[in-house]
This record gives structure tokens, sequence and C-alpha cells, in this order.
């Protein structure tokens, strides 16, 4: 990777990174503060301090750390050192268990609040997509088998609206979790409601990437204006002075009448000029642009780095609220399905992400827009909520595991045996963060 690709990398991965430790972290303290229980020292980052803020000697110190790696929020614990007289009744450790409950789980459900207010926003900016309208149809595949045909639009997947391609193929996936037959309805091109049953091998749930070669569904593309939405820093596109907003007129003198024209043309010429004719703020430009060399399985074809402009479908407040709950709950629950699966052997570990993989698809969606790096933050928000919350020590999953056995028990574990957990949490998580980093590094080699 160059040198300049990897500080972008870092720079978007440590962003996101930040916001999402920020905002657990202030569920621990807001949970802590509203329910008496004295913050010490409120920190985003780890190491040494760069910035501090303290209004008295009493209230809580804000902190950002050297290091963006992380955060914490110290409390008020007789565990943790010796606490003066006055605080004790503010001390974590003396509070009752619904208490202590409450502040650990505040972390993740601080995430997952996060996950459906972004999740809203991009619902009322609009999902940028295409109608789910069925293109070429693959045979012999699990789509032929139930009958799909070409121009059948995918209104629903289990009762559950899809009004973009994306979305009718999460809603397929996520139900194909649970479920060998899914149900999907479609409008012919007689506008004919029909369902649709898609019969799902169990053995194809282990790598989602097989499931959707044999899926066989394409969508149909559609004729898309020839506009651009966004010129990609360092590409041809850019060298040659295209702008976002750009409509193609002409290519070597002949009309561009759509995008998909446009992108043969470019596919079929790579590293020979290209004669353009654009029209920008109503005026004609005549700019000359030679598509980059880029090998591909099919050989090598032209690439100018520009993305054109897609349609959006916008939701009004209420139904995009009720969807960004839906959605958070959805991506949740399959995010628990995957990793049981993956527990008992019955999905590839090829579907976890580590910290490479996270780190690319951030760059990659901020890249694409505003309402995509959103979506990153929402999907990788909900993900660490739902981490989090696993049975293991160290992580808050952990601590409400030890609670549930001093509820059950009637008095809390003994330290002794709770440091022992702990330490054993620790193994667990640095073996799969040493995982992670060895199926990252086979993934994206150098």
């Amino acid at each position: 990777m160059e040198p300049f690709a990897l500080i972008h990398t870092l720079f978007y991965f440590l962003l996101a990174l930040t916001i999402l430790v920020a905002i657990h972290e202030f569920g621990h303290y807001y949970a802590a503060r509203k329910l008496g229980v004295k913050v010490l020292k409120f920190s985003i980052g780890l190491g040494k301090s760069v910035w501090r803020y303290q209004q008295s000697p009493e209230s809580t110190e804000f902190s950002i750390g050297m290091l963006p790696l992380g955060g914490f929020v110290k409390m008020v614990d007789e565990r943790e050192g010796e606490v003066s007289e006055q605080d004790l009744p503010f001390a974590f450790n003396r509070q009752k268990l619904s208490v202590r409950s409450a502040i650990v789980f505040a972390g993740p459900f601080a995430n997952f609040l996060l996950a459906i207010l972004l999740y809203w926003i991009v619902f009322m900016v609009g999902v940028v997509g295409i109608k789910p309208i069925v293109g070429t149809l693959s045979p012999g595949t699990l789509a032929e088998q139930a009958g799909f045909q070409e121009g059948d639009e995918i209104i629903a997947v289990g009762n559950i609206p899809t009004p973009t391609w994306t979305m009718a193929i999460s809603e397929i996936f996520f139900h194909a979790m649970d479920d060998e037959s899914v149900p999907v309805e479609v409008l012919t091109v007689r506008e004919q409601k029909l369902i649709r049953d898609l019969i799902i091998p169990q053995e194809l749930l282990e790598k989602p990437q097989l499931l959707h070669d044999r899926l066989g569904i394409n969508a149909l593309e559609p004729s898309l204006e020839p506009v651009l939405e966004e010129v990609m820093p360092n590409s041809a596109a850019r060298l040659a002075g295209l702008a976002a907003g750009d409509r193609l007129l002409v290519a070597d003198g002949k009309p561009i009448k759509d995008w998909q024209q446009w992108v043969d043309y470019v596919r079929a010429n790579p590293d020979k000029d290209i004669a353009l004719v654009v029209e920008r703020n109503g005026a004609e430009i005549n700019l000359t642009i030679r598509p980059a060399k880029v090998e591909t399985p099919q050989g090598v074809v032209g690439k100018i780095g520009a993305a054109v402009q897609r349609p959006k479908f916008p939701l009004a407040a209420y139904p995009a609220l009720v969807a960004a709950f839906y959605k958070t709950w959805e991506s949740s629950v399959m995010t628990l399905k995957m990793i049981g699966r993956i527990i008992v052997g019955n999905a590839s570990v090829d579907n976890l992400s580590g910290p490479i993989s996270i780190a690319k698809y951030a760059e990659q969606s901020a890249k694409s827009g505003f309402t995509s790096f959103l979506e990153y933050l929402a999907i990788v928000s909900l993900s660490l909520g739902v981490v989090n919350l696993l049975p293991i020590p160290v992580l808050d999953g952990g601590h409400l595991m030890f609670y549930v056995l001093e509820a059950v028990m009637g008095k809390p574990i003994p330290e002794g045996i709770q440091i022992k957990l702990l330490n054993i949490g620790v193994m667990i998580l640095l073996c799969l963060m040493v995982f992670s980093f060895y199926i990252d590094i086979f993934r994206h080699p150098a």
C-alpha cells in the first residue's frame, strides 16, 4: 500500500474509532452520573493527555489521550484504590446490582442508539441504489428454480418492504439465516403480485459469497444519465479536469446516450486519449481524458475513477425511524447468529473482519460519500455493541454475566475468581485479535 493511501486509510479508521468509542464511553459516563456514581475521569484515547479540562477538583476530568485507540471512564471504586469517606456513598462497588448493571449496559446501548440515529439520517436523506428489478437469470441457480422471471420487481422479503436492490439482497440473506425457504414477494411485468419461494440449502450459509453466487439473481441496470456524482482523487478523471456535476455529452465525436455506453467505451480504450465534451454550468467544455489501464480477470480494461449520479429513495421522518429501528435490530441479530455459526463450525471464519478490513471499509465508505460513511459507522457501531455484550470477561457482557451469577447466588463472585476469569478474557481477546490480523493479512496482502 502506498504511504499516502495508508495515511488516508488510517485517518478514516481512527476517525470512525474515535467517534464510536466516545459514544460508547459517554453511555457509561451518562448512566453513572444519572444513577449517583461519581466519575473521576472521562478519557478518549490512551496514554499521556494532550488535552484536559476539569472545572473543579471535585468534578470529572475530561481528557484526550495521545493514542487514539480506545477510551475509558474511571469511577470511584474501592477495588481500584483508596476512597475518601465522603465519596463512599458514590462508589461504583457500593451500588445495588441493578445500578451497576445499568451503568455497564449503557455503553453498548449507546452504540445501538447511535446506529439507530445514523440509519434514521441515512433513510431520510435517501438510500442510494437501484430498484430491485430482476435482470438476467443464470441457469441452474436458486432463483431460476424458484421461478423468478426477468422483469420481476422484488417488493418485499418476508413482509419487509425492499425499495432498493441492496435492501432486497440483505433481507434474503437475513431470512436465510433462519429458514430454508425464503418468501419473496414480486410484482411481475404483468403487474401481478406473486410469492417466489427461495429454497436455500444449509451448506450455502457457510460462505455468504457462495450463497450470493448460487442465488443467480442479477439486477436490471437502469439507464442512467451520464452525469458525474464524484471524481476520485489522483484519478484519470481528476487529471483530465472532470468535476462532480459534469454531464458527459460527446466522446470522440459520438454522442453519449447513457452512463453504460460511456463505461463500455472507457473499458474498451485503456491508455488511449479520448476527446470529451462535457456540459458544466450550462457551458460546453472540451477535455481530453486517458483511461488508466487496469488488469481484471477479463483482461486489461480502461478506468477513469468517477462515479455516476444514482437515484435516491428517501423516506419521511417516521417511516425512516421505524426502518432504522428494524435495520439495527436485524443487523444485530444477524451478527449474533453469524458469530454463533462460526463458533459451532457452521460458517466460515472468512466472514470475520479484522482491523485491516475495517480500516479499508472506512476509507471506501468515506470516499463513496457522506451517507455511505454514516451507514458504515452505523454498521460498526452496532457490531461494537453486540460484541461488547458477549459473555467474555473484560467485556461489558462479561461483567453483566458476573452480575447475573451474583443475582442467582445472592452474593458477589469472589474477587480472586473474578481476576482469574478476567485474565482468561484478556487471553481470549488477544487470540481473537491475532487471528483476525492473520485472516486480514491473507485477505489484503501488501
